[in-house]
């Protein structure tokens, strides 16, 4: 089997939330989606199940963290461009998303952050490893 990666995630509204990972990119999988998670795709490998408080209360060996007011995680997503970058931040944002932060250029990678409707914090990023600085620019 391939090696993928699943990101579980409670949210409080599931159609809301899936449209607004749609807004970002994401793609639903209706085979693994129903009334109380849906799956959302980024890649062929890296996959999104976004689920109710209820279907989550299931997997979960914790109290869920209240992610508006508790940072639970960063979650990043690289892109090709940072044509790509502020394209799905302008679609994330006018589906409702947050920008808590002012945008980040590391020279060699260019990063703005986004929140859901949950507080569920997302980095999109895009990075040119050959401007990367090397061992010797530091002398």
């Amino acid at each position: 089997m391939t090696k993928q990666i699943f990101i579980n995630l409670v949210v409080t509204d599931l159609l809301k939330s899936m449209n607004f990972y749609k807004e970002l990119g994401f793609t639903n999988n209706p085979h693994f989606s129903d009334d109380t998670a849906k799956c959302m795709v980024w890649s062929d490998n890296i996959f999104l199940m976004i689920m109710t408080q209820e279907k989550f209360k299931n997997f979960a060996t914790k109290p869920i963290a209240d992610t508006k007011s508790h940072l639970a995680g960063l979650f990043s997503l690289s892109v090709e461009s940072i044509d790509d970058v502020n394209n799905i931040m302008a679609n994330g944002l006018k589906a409702g998303g947050i920008e808590p932060s002012e945008m980040r250029d590391y020279g060699f990678m260019q990063q703005r952050t986004i929140e859901d409707f949950d507080g569920h914090t997302w980095e999109i990023f895009c990075m040119d490893i050959t401007k990367f600085p090397s061992e010797n620019s530091n002398s």
